[in-house]
């Protein structure tokens, strides 16, 4: 087991020390932790005093990562009997379900859990989760959207939200979704980039304007963003080449020309292979499938 031999001579209260480390830095380590549980720690955890619940739910998850089931079931077993009817305990009890893959099972003990406490997030969590594992993203849409008038400040949901939206092809609602969390973190170059990049596959004149507006706030904050300078120059070659005005198909045109110089130059700085150190603008004008960018 790699990176094991290494902690095989470590006192109990080193091991303890160790796992309270990984769990402040919200590292797994899963296989270290049941090396370490199985060597070291089972036979002194009389030993850990106030940790020793910790200790025991970050054996469980552990061994539900390594598909170490009897582990997780005996700290279970544990948990459950010093702490008869707990919620958190319930949850452990679902996940070892879904680790069985005995979905159903497991959506019944999420549903008690949620009956008794609305407000608690780690269940719907789980229930996303194994909706996404099923493959019906339709239910994991709907939890997710419920989660959300919830717990409208969690990044991380709505992020999932967009992600499965984009997986249905339901690119307006992922385009809602990551607004929602550019409210959240507006100066986030990747978020404008994101945004950029669906309102750039939803097509139509007025979503390529606006993900040239994305795209740009997103080269602003980061002008190192080469993925967001790329589509800033579609975005320039689709607005050129359509029914805009007269004014705004020549700022098109100039503007494309400048980020494929500033390509140029980026290339030229910090690739250091020769041949890519030869780049030019015709031959950046052929990766993007020849555009025309010349003025009308």
């Amino acid at each position: 087991m790699k990176m094991a031999y290494l902690h095989d001579d470590m006192s109990w209260s080193e091991v303890r020390d160790l796992f309270r480390k990984w769990r402040e830095d919200n590292e797994r380590r899963s296989d270290e932790v049941i090396h370490l549980w199985e060597t070291v720690l089972d036979e002194k955890q009389h030993k850990l005093d106030s940790e020793r619940h910790l200790v025991l739910e970050q054996v469980i998850i552990a061994a539900l990562d390594c598909n170490r089931i009897k582990i997780a079931e005996q700290c279970i077993r544990k948990l459950s009997i010093e702490f008869p009817g707990s919620l958190r305990v319930q949850k452990f009890k679902a996940m070892r379900l879904e680790a069985l893959e005995m979905f159903d099972e497991a959506l019944d003990v999420l549903n008690a859990i949620i009956a008794q406490d609305e407000t608690n997030a780690a269940p719907r969590k789980r229930k996303i989760a194994i909706y996404k594992a099923k493959g019906k993203n339709t239910d994991a849409i709907r939890e997710l959207c419920e989660y959300t008038k919830l717990f409208m400040s969690d990044q991380e949901a709505w992020h999932e939200l967009c992600n499965l939206y984009m997986a249905e092809g339901e690119f307006a609602k992922a385009a809602f979704c990551m607004e929602e969390l550019l409210l959240h973190n507006p100066h986030s170059h990747l978020y404008h980039q994101r945004l950029a990049e669906i309102r750039y596959t939803m097509g139509g004149l007025e979503n390529i304007e606006l993900a040239k507006t994305y795209y740009s706030q997103a080269v602003k904050l980061n002008p190192n963003n080469l993925r967001a300078l790329y589509g800033l120059y579609l975005c320039c070659n689709q607005i050129s080449g359509s029914r805009s005005t007269v004014n705004k198909r020549k700022d098109a045109q100039k503007l494309a020309q400048l980020i494929l110089t500033k390509i140029q130059a980026k290339y030229n700085n910090e690739a250091e292979d020769d041949t890519i150190n030869c780049v030019s603008i015709p031959a950046l004008e052929n990766a993007f499938g020849n555009l025309d960018i010349k003025s009308n």
